[in-house]
Parts: structure tokens; C-alpha cells; sequence
């Protein structure tokens, strides 16, 4: 066979070897692999000698990585996580946006940029990755901290403005400078625009009212067959058919389109397994994604304009970086929460990519204006590692050398103690609850139907104000932290019930409240087998697992069906 004939194979091929290796590579010297990836494509883009692949073909394979990537950002998104964060999220993200998108546009402007792609340009480096960020949080344990979820917050928030900016380019850009993407005669822009969001509601009506129904009836319907490989057909087909008929219908974005896909699939109790069956297909197709970006990078950018890629990394380390601790900051945070998440926004990536690839598909942005992006994420990201692991040192380099870092690290937190007023029973004999959650609330639920008076501890500030309003006592902070318990009044409490999962910390706490008062009763959840063994041979409390839980309440269920009385015979705990 012809070997110019099968351009689709060998650009696959080659990609996804030459992304293999250097991924691999990257990974073996701490960097994200998807460093390697972008070099992949610069090693088979037109940028470097030897074999070239096709650019049309890999333009075509990345909109299918763009489709899966959103895809998949739907299927994960959850309105809790932004909604436990919201009252810093929101606001802070907002701003950090708008001030990071103006430095990054009028350095734009400074360059002799048109306002279109200077535009592109500002709002393409203040946009964190996703990949990036939830692989750092997880490799220093940070994701399930407060410091944790206000970033996941943050980044939900910037996801949802960078679609709407995806949404809203196309119609914009004969306005701006760039291709008008349909002719619409002499209609005003505010026609083009309302139109182009009436389609959008309509989409996402239809999505709301049909998808959110359909997509799982689907699913369900699919699983029902017991064949794995038709479930995850379905997953991929509705996802990618999804995005094109959004766009050939309703004019919307692949993006977008994909991006509701995966809210919908949500919905259905098998979103769980459509995540993981669908995951090998879209690491593939992201990968591409990634090598074909790196395929129009142009390396020379790094020698002929330094001062302009400079420029470009320091909008988005240090623009982002600064931006988002001086808002925590003045939000009342303390330093350690500014630095960490100020660290962890500080790098931009696969949303940046996708709008500016947006953008120079519009004309709005120029060719350089892609190499300068691409540059800023290839640093940004092999420098987020460092800058993460920076934030300690820096942190006390700050408390020994200044009265306002020092001020900023011991802030009162009006919610970190229980108010003066707090009436004498939530301060002798209470029950500490720790953890808010579903397992939490019911207990609360529960103690409050029999006049059982007890103190929350959530590590979510945002839930505690919510629960001071509703009149309940409650004090914010982690649990692990003697200070946080002393403020619950542990020493003069009755019980500890520790209903959050989170396994690393139960026993710290738990040992902590036997310091502080040696007779208080602890009752503790964990998910783990091994974990429940070792905490009940060390006899530190009452051990709750999760699944032996449930099995002696389905097997108390059966027996008093078919053997009334004998429910006793069922043991505590294997």
C-alpha cells in the first residue's frame, strides 16, 4: 500500500510514539506527561525536520480530543463542590479573570495586536488546568484540605466563563477583527449576538428537558444487554454525537455541546462506569489533542521574541498568582490559603489551548499569538510542580521577615470559635460532630429529634455560616487540629462522632480528643476493612464500616422476614 495513501495511519502512529516516549520521559523527571505530549507535536509538526505529519488530519483528530476532553469535564462537574466554596469561588474567580485577562490584553495591545486577538490572548492566560491542578492537589494530599476544594471551586468557575467565552467568540469576531463566521447582511451585532444565545438556551433547554431524561434512559436501556463493550459505544457515541448535533443544529460549539453531554450523563447511576469505561478513549483522543497543538507551535518563537514569551509567563504565573492571593486575602483567609491556591492557579493550560485555537481559527488571533500560548504552557506547567513545593519555604520566609505576613497568619476567623452567646448545653455533655455531609446531616437529623444538643466541626467555612444562620452551633476548621477541637469544647464533651471518610485523618482525631479529655466515648466512620481492623485492635472507639454496615441492616431486613426474632444472631463486625 501506498504509503502517502494512509496519512491517517502514520500520523497516529507517530503521534501517539512519539507521545509515549516522551511522556514517559517527562513523567521520569517530575514534569506532567503532558509536557511530553506538546513536544511530541513539535517533534512531528512542520517546525522540526525529519517526518511531518498530516496537519489536516490532526487538526480533525484534536476536535475529537476537544469533544472528549469537555466530555469529560461535564461528567465530573459537580455544582456541591462549587457551591461549598461559593462565597470565595465565585467573587474571586471572577476578578482574577478580569484582572488577569486585562494585564494579558494590554500587553496584547503594547505588541501592536489587534483588539480581537489581544482579547484571546488575555483571556487564554488566565485559565488554570484542570489535569494540572488535580494531579498536584493529589500528589500532595492538598484535594480533600480546604486549601483543596477552594481551588477545585475556583477552577469550576473559570471553566464555566472560559465555555461561555467559547460560546460567545464566533459571533463576536467580525466585530472584533476576525473571520465572520456566517452572513447575516446588515443586522446590528446585538442580533448576532441574542441570536447565537437564543440558540444556546435553546440547546441547553432541550438538553435540560430531553437530555437529562434520554441520556440515562439509554444507558440504563444499553446496561441492560450485559455487554461492556456496547456501554461504553453508547458513552462515546453520545458524547461525540451529542457535540455535532449541537453544532449542526443549534450552531454551538463542539465544546459545549460535549461539555452538556457530560452534565446530563450525570444524571444516570451509571455515571460512574461511563467515566471509567470511556476513560482509555479519551486519554487517547487527548493526547492527540495535545500533539497536534504542539504541532503548530513554532520553537524559533523562544530565540527571535524571549521578551514576549516572558511576557506571556509572567501574566500567567505571576498575574494569576497575585491576583488570587491578594483577593483570598482580603476575602479574610489566612496566608497559608492564599499561597497554596495562589500557587496552584498559577499555570495555565488544555481551556487556554482550546480558545486560542479558537481564536486563530476565527483570524483573531495571529500565528505567534498560538506559539506564545503554547509556550506559556509548556512553562507554566513544568513549573508548577516547583512552585507548589515552594510554598512552605516561602511561607516561612514571610512570617520571619514580616509584621503583615505574621498578622494575615494569625486573623481570627469569626467562625473558627463559638460565639460568647452560646448556650451552657452546647459546652458540657454535647456530642462534637465532625463532618457535615450525607452521613452527617442525618446523624444531626437524628440527635435533633431527641433534644441531643451537639457542636459541628467543618472544614467548609461557607457550610459553617450556613449553619450559624440556621441557629446551630458549629465552629470551621480541620478537626486534626487540636485548636479546632478545643474550640468545639471537646474537654467537657460527652461524645465524638467522626462522620467524615476521610481515612488518613480519623485517627489523629480521635487521639486527639483522648488527650484532651481521656473519658470522652468516640464513635468513628471509615470505608476501609483494614482500616476498621486496625483501628478496633487499637481500641481507640466505636468503628463504623461502611459496607459491614449495610449488609447487617439488609441481613436484620431478611431475618425479620423469614425469622422474626433472631436479628441478634447477626454479628457486630466480621
Amino acid at each position: 500500500m501506498d504509503h502517502s495513501s494512509i496519512s491517517l495511519i502514520t500520523t497516529v502512529a507517530a503521534g501517539f510514539g512519539a507521545a509515549l516516549v516522551l511522556g514517559f520521559l517527562a513523567e521520569r523527571v517530575k514534569l506532567p506527561a503532558l509536557v511530553g505530549y506538546l513536544l511530541a507535536g513539535i517533534l512531528i509538526g512542520p517546525a522540526t525536520p525529519g517526518f511531518v505529519a498530516d496537519m489536516q488530519i490532526a487538526s480533525q483528530l484534536s476536535e475529537i480530543g476537544v469533544m472528549l476532553l469537555m466530555f469529560g469535564v461535564g461528567l465530573h462537574f459537580s455544582p456541591g463542590d462549587l457551591l461549598a466554596v461559593k462565597r470565595i469561588a465565585v467573587p474571586g474567580a471572577l476578578v482574577q479573570m478580569g484582572v488577569t485577562s486585562a494585564l494579558g490584553m494590554g500587553m496584547g495591545l503594547v505588541w501592536g495586536w489587534p483588539v480581537g486577538g489581544a482579547l484571546v490572548m488575555g483571556v487564554a492566560l488566565a485559565c488554570a488546568s484542570t489535569v494540572v491542578l488535580l494531579k498536584s492537589l493529589e500528589a500532595s494530599k492538598q484535594l480533600e484540605t480546604m486549601n483543596g476544594r477552594i481551588a477545585v471551586g475556583w477552577l469550576v468557575v473559570q471553566d464555566l466563563v472560559t465555555v461561555l467565552v467559547l460560546v460567545l467568540l464566533p459571533p463576536l469576531a467580525g466585530a472584533l477583527g476576525g473571520h465572520v463566521v456566517e452572513t447575516v447582511g446588515n443586522q446590528p451585532l446585538w442580533v448576532t449576538v441574542g441570536r447565537t444565545l437564543l440558540q444556546v438556551a435553546a440547546f441547553i433547554a432541550l438538553m435540560l428537558v430531553a437530555g437529562r431524561r434520554l441520556l440515562p434512559w439509554v444507558l440504563w436501556q444499553v446496561a441492560r444487554t450485559g455487554s461492556r463493550e456496547l456501554f461504553t459505544l453508547a458513552v462515546i457515541a453520545i458524547a461525540i454525537g451529542v457535540a455535532y448535533g449541537a453544532s449542526a443544529l443549534f450552531s454551538v460549539s463542539f465544546a459545549l455541546g460535549a461539555f452538556f453531554a457530560g452534565t446530563m450523563m450525570r444524571e444516570s447511576q451509571f455515571s460512574h462506569r461511563a467515566a471509567q469505561d470511556s476513560l482509555p478513549l479519551r486519554d487517547a483522543f487527548s493526547v492527540l489533542f495535545f500533539v497536534s497543538v504542539g504541532m503548530v507551535f513554532k520553537p524559533a518563537i523562544l530565540i527571535q521574541q524571549p521578551v514576549h514569551v516572558l511576557g506571556a509567563v509572567a501574566v500567567a504565573i505571576l498575574g494569576n498568582a497575585l491576583v488570587s492571593m491578594l483577593l483570598i486575602v482580603t476575602l479574610r483567609y489566612p496566608l497559608n490559603t492564599a499561597l497554596r491556591v495562589a500557587a496552584s492557579l498559577g499555570q495555565v493550560g488544555e481551556f487556554s489551548i482550546i480558545l486560542g485555537g479558537l481564536g486563530l481559527s476565527l483570524g483573531l488571533l495571529p500565528a505567534e499569538g498560538m506559539s506564545l500560548i503554547v509556550a506559556a504552557v509548556l512553562i507554566t506547567i513544568a513549573a508548577n510542580s516547583f512552585l507548589l513545593k515552594a510554598v512552605a519555604p516561602m511561607r516561612r520566609w514571610l512570617l520571619a521577615r514580616s509584621e503583615w505576613a505574621r498578622e494575615m497568619e494569625q486573623r481570627q476567623d469569626p467562625f473558627a470559635e463559638l460565639p460568647m452567646s452560646t448556650e451552657r448545653q452546647y459546652l458540657e455533655g454535647q456530642v462534637v460532630l465532625v463532618g457535615f455531609g450525607r452521613v452527617g446531616k442525618r446523624i444531626a437529623a437524628a440527635l435533633e429529634g431527641r433534644g441531643i444538643p451537639y457542636v459541628v466541626v467543618e472544614i467548609h467555612r461557607e457550610m459553617v455560616e450556613d449553619l450559624r444562620k440556621a441557629g446551630k452551633a458549629a465552629v470551621s476548621g480541620d478537626a486534626a487540629d487540636p485548636t479546632v477541637l478545643v474550640q468545639a469544647h471537646i474537654a467537657k464533651a460527652a461524645m465524638l462522632v467522626v462522620a467524615t471518610p476521610d481515612a488518613l485523618n480519623v485517627r489523629q482525631i480521635a487521639e486527639t480528643a483522648h488527650t484532651l479529655n481521656p473519658a470522652i466515648e468516640v464513635v468513628l466512620r471509615t470505608h476501609s476493612e483494614d482500616e476498621s481492623t486496625l483501628l478496633r485492635n487499637e481500641n481507640i472507639g466505636r468503628v463504623f464500616f461502611g459496607e459491614e454496615e449495610l449488609a447487617r441492616g439488609m441481613a436484620e431486613h431478611v431475618l425479620t422476614r423469614f425469622a422474626p426474632g433472631e436479628e441478634d444472631a447477626i454479628p457486630a463486625h466480621a
